[in-house]
């Protein structure tokens, strides 16, 4: 069945989202979302795309971007592509690493606009990584408080206020406001225990984990390739229980 086409924005603004493939994490460290949020910055300048806000999840990211000389898909392709070249190098590794086909919306009024952004910087709130966004290291909202900034942050501030300082304190208190707005709903991360981990690879006569290491490597990359494949188990969890690197799980 033929894809439906995205839906064009008349404002060139779109809210867009990135997912790791299979669910899978996109970031394993600190780095990795360093890097990330580099890679976006660089193409500002290449793309001239304007960026009003951004968020890094653990295997999902959202951006707010306005396009303006080139399309949003060539945008998000220099993204992503860029990005996966440095990844596969660090973790010796090929392949895809984002879902292939980013999801997008067009955002066409300032009320949906500011309810975007919000959304977005309220990402890793409500999915309880922190208790208020400001703690929250790797989005755009502390950029919008007076951090020194390649966020194009004057759209937004101008929307509440002529003032600058006025602007920021109505944006803190708009952005921390309790509220049940669903922009691109991303199907969170389903999460199971290491016991129900271990579970799985007793389904497969691993009843002791340092049993799986004893074996011939080609049948013990079966058995993880198998326990990898069910749905909320990580590479990250894998490698805790197995004490296989993390590299060597992913390329299984």
């Amino acid at each position: 069945m033929p894809r439906c086409a995205r839906k064009p924005s008349e404002s060139g603004i779109y809210h867009t989202m990135l997912r790791g493939i299979n669910r899978q994490v996109i970031f394993e460290d600190d780095e990795d979302k360093e890097k990330f949020i580099e890679t976006i910055l660089h193409y500002k300048s290449i793309s001239n795309y304007e960026l009003y806000g951004y968020c890094l999840m653990d295997n999902h990211v959202h951006l707010l971007i306005k396009e303006t000389s080139e399309p949003i898909s060539m945008i998000i392709k220099r993204i992503s592509s860029s990005f996966v070249y440095w990844y596969n190098r660090k973790y010796d590794r090929c392949g895809h690493l984002f879902q292939e086909r980013f999801k997008s919306e067009a955002v066409e009024s300032e009320v949906y606009f500011l309810t975007v952004l919000r959304y977005i910087h309220q990402n890793p709130l409500k999915a309880g990584l922190i208790k208020n966004i400001e703690a929250y290291k790797w989005s755009s909202y502390n950029e919008y408080l007076g951090k020194q900034t390649e966020v194009d942050i004057d759209l937004t501030l101008k929307i509440f206020s002529k003032d600058r300082i006025k602007a920021i304190e109505l944006l803190r208190k708009f952005m921390n406001e309790f509220n049940e707005d669903k922009c691109l709903e991303y199907e969170g991360k389903y999460l199971i225990s290491d016991q129900e981990v271990i579970s799985y690879f007793a389904q497969h006569d691993i009843s002791d984990i340092n049993k799986l290491k004893q074996l011939e490597i080609s049948k013990r990359n079966k058995i993880i390739e198998a326990v990898k494949s069910k749905k909320g188990v990580t590479i990250r969890q894998l490698s805790r229980i197995t004490g296989i690197s993390k590299s060597v799980i992913d390329r299984i």
